[in-house]
């Protein structure tokens, strides 16, 4: 609300993870409606491509981060880097180093960090599996 008492438009991403876009926009409606005021509209869904999140409840940002995996290729003896991008939750960009290093100790293979970005992201609402879908709440006829 703006001082002179006008509605102020604001746009604002959100991570989802979703099967359909169509239950993308259900469910960020349905975690957003209790916290806004007037009207809202959801006037974009797209596709994201993280592997891996992670969470650290004391963080209030989210950070891109992009790693490489190193494998050996067999064939021609050469060095193969993959790339994955992972999505870590931290209060500053050294915590999230920390959170991403400490999040990535179990893993096998070589990695090396190639970027980590501070995004635009409000919120992140993972799948969860013991809500209900408004389908599964509809009597069985």
């Amino acid at each position: 609300m703006l001082e002179n008492g006008m509605q102020k438009k604001v746009t604002e991403p959100y991570l989802v993870d979703a099967l359909s876009f169509t239950e993308a926009e259900a469910r960020i409606i349905e975690e957003v409606s209790p916290f806004i005021s007037g009207e809202f509209s959801v006037s974009a869904v797209k596709r994201a491509n993280f592997s891996e999140l992670f969470f650290d409840e004391t963080g209030d940002r989210w950070y891109k981060c992009k790693l490489n995996f190193i494998t050996l290729d067999e064939k021609s003896g050469m060095e193969k880097r993959t790339a994955s991008y992972m999505l870590v939750q931290a209060a500053d960009f050294e915590t999230a180093l920390k959170n991403l290093v400490e999040g990535m100790k179990g893993t096998m293979a070589d990695w090396v960090i190639v970027s980590i970005t501070e995004t635009p992201l409000m919120d992140v609402y993972p799948f969860d599996p013991e809500r209900k879908t408004k389908e599964e709440d509809r009597p069985q006829e």
